[in-house]
């Protein structure tokens, strides 16, 4: 028995392995190209169809002129019927056979279709369960450490604050504030709002009221049709979707683990970026949104 090299095994199953990964991709090309084929090939048995049609044609009426001439007694009526009979059979086979390879193409082409989309959706299931058991865990432990320290250090643990001592400019008084740690950038679907959004006015009082009217116009549409994706909202500032926009949000649900409303995490003044926002000393924020997660799974809890 002859060795195949580990390198090779490796590289084979390598190789199986990205044609598994892209084989949704694989089967949608190769169903597209056959649906164009099966249409090539049909067009092609259309133009061939004329003259199996006069072919029967001629042949029936042979039939019928053998069956009128008195110089055929032994054709009777009969036998025209019989051959009439034989002739539509042998030209509906012939039909067959030219629109067969179109056929059976469009099939196997529907069904590299159907293949494709079957494997994405269930790719899609696992994914969407293993974000929620994820976000599940992660909510866990939240719950744990606002149980054991109280929402405060949650807060501080999940934006990396930190208190620090400013002196005021002008009187001089010293205050304690929290503020964002420099590595920290909110959660993954957290977005600056600044002057690259198009709704962005150089007037710190205009964007705060900006801001509050999209806050409470997502509330009011949440309220209304129970659900709102981010990529809503992102629309909404002028800030551009993401992947994840387009399937995570917020769902009305009589869960009393959420919070059934859309936050900015803006106008609490949680952090010294978030007030020096509030009271207009700021030009950009950081906003980080309360969403729920995949809402598909979610929607009718």
């Amino acid at each position: 028995m002859r060795y195949i090299p580990d390198a090779v095994g490796r590289q084979v199953a390598r190789s199986a392995l990205l044609a598994q990964k892209n084989s949704p991709g694989l089967l949608l090309g190769a169903g597209v190209v056959g649906m164009v084929g099966s249409t090539v090939l049909a067009c092609r048995a259309t133009l061939k169809m004329d003259s199996v049609l006069e072919d029967a044609k001629s042949t029936m009426d042979k039939a019928v002129v053998l069956a009128e001439d008195a110089a055929y007694p032994e054709y009777t009526e009969s036998d025209r019927q019989r051959d009439t009979t034989i002739i539509k059979v042998q030209t509906g086979v012939k039909i067959v056979r030219l629109y067969a390879p179109a056929i059976i193409v469009g099939g196997v082409s529907v069904a590299l279709l159907v293949r494709s989309h079957n494997i994405l959706n269930k790719r899609n299931v696992a994914l969407t369960a293993a974000y929620g058991a994820l976000e599940k865990g992660f909510n866990q432990y939240r719950a744990r450490v606002v149980e054991k320290y109280g929402e405060d250090e949650d807060r501080n643990f999940r934006y990396g604050t930190r208190e620090v001592v400013v002196r005021d400019e002008v009187t001089g008084e010293e205050e304690t504030v929290l503020r964002v740690g420099d590595d920290a950038d909110g959660s993954i679907y957290a977005r600056f709002f600044d002057d690259g959004s198009p709704s962005w006015n150089p007037y710190p009082e205009y964007n705060l009221i900006f801001l509050q009217a999209q806050q409470n116009y997502a509330n009011d549409m949440l309220r209304a049709r129970g659900h709102i994706f981010l990529n809503e909202v992102y629309e909404r500032l002028g800030i551009p979707h993401s992947k994840a926009g387009a399937v995570v949000g917020w769902v009305m649900s009589k869960d009393s683990n959420r919070d059934n409303y859309v936050d900015f995490g803006v106008f609490e003044g949680r952090t010294m970026m978030s007030r020096d926002f509030v009271n207009g000393h700021e030009g950009a924020i950081l906003l980080d949104f309360n969403v729920d997660g995949v809402i598909y799974d979610k929607l009718g809890n």
